[in-house]
């Protein structure tokens, strides 16, 4: 899981915060908070039913090979 899906998550199902409120905290649009929220939680269910370990990697580079976790 990349920072920024774990920031996400953290804003908004921990501290419960709304989309926008998380957005402007981490100087995003709404609309990259809803696709960070998604993929956090696909992410998030995943290593649970799976079994496997939640690892947090640094955010992607534009024009580097992107990691999966």
């Amino acid at each position: 899981m990349f920072y920024d899906e774990y920031e996400v998550l953290r804003l908004i199902d921990y501290l419960g915060l709304d989309q926008e409120e998380a957005g402007k905290r981490m100087g995003v649009s709404r609309g990259t908070v809803w696709r960070l929220l998604q993929s956090a939680r696909k992410k998030l269910v995943s290593t649970i039913v799976e079994g496997r370990e939640l690892q947090l990697v640094e955010n992607e580079q534009v024009g580097t090979e992107s990691q999966k976790s």
